[in-house]
């Protein structure tokens, strides 16, 4: 039997999308991979990109609510907002386990392409730690 991983932010464009796709490339079968937000924005280009460069196809992936999954047991909740002037949604379901992530926001970096684009792959390696931690445990 898998165990069902809700990744949790507020647009559901980058960070939880990124360890969605993670999970769902580095846990295999022993994990079910869902993400989710409060408020979704649609996917991210750029975390697709950079997801892409990493092997990772998250393109098909989609932004969601997290209102679809309100009906759901939820073995663990991972919610991955990181700065300060951003609240992480609340999950009212089933929970078996909250953990959480502070992870800035790569869709918040300025500047050229190319600096926007090394805090998108900076994001991605760590969340890529994360969820490499997480499925060794």
């Amino acid at each position: 039997m898998s165990k069902t991983v809700l990744f949790l932010c507020t647009g559901n464009s980058c960070r939880s999308q990124m360890a969605e796709g993670w999970l769902h490339s580095l846990g295999g079968e022993r994990f079910e991979s869902l993400s989710a937000g409060s408020k979704p924005q649609g996917l991210n280009p750029l975390a697709v990109r950079v997801m892409a460069e990493a092997g990772v196809d998250i393109s098909v992936q989609r932004s969601k609510s997290v209102d679809e999954y309100l009906g759901r047991d939820i073995n663990l909740l991972v919610t991955v907002c990181g700065g300060a002037k951003e609240s992480c949604p609340l999950f009212i379901g089933k929970v078996g386990e909250r953990r959480h992530w502070p992870i800035v926001d790569p869709a918040e970096a300025k500047g050229e392409e190319h600096e926007v684009l090394a805090v998108f792959r900076r994001i991605r390696d760590e969340i890529k730690s994360l969820v490499e931690a997480l499925v060794n445990e």
